[in-house]
């Protein structure tokens, strides 16, 4: 699946919070912190800018897909 190039951070913080099981815990400057406490405990900084650059987005893709077990595939499904 093609990764998004038009993706803002607020828009994948809506995603991770509606599907994935993360809550906004507080924004320090422009990055926003998710946490999750399903299956374990994991924190994840967002920037808030506009399109979040590729290698930025696929870190980020990358490390929830670890922190929940799941694909990376599975998250670009989702949004």
């Amino acid at each position: 699946m093609k990764i998004p190039r038009d993706l803002y951070g607020r828009e994948l913080t809506f995603v991770l919070c509606r599907d994935w099981g993360y809550a906004k815990v507080h924004q320090v400057g422009s990055h926003i912190i998710l946490q999750t406490e399903t299956p374990d405990h994991h924190r994840v900084s967002i920037p808030d800018y506009k399109p979040l650059r590729l290698g930025t987005l696929n870190a980020i893709l990358r490390e929830v897909a670890t922190a929940k077990r799941t694909t990376r595939e599975a998250i670009l499904g989702s949004l």
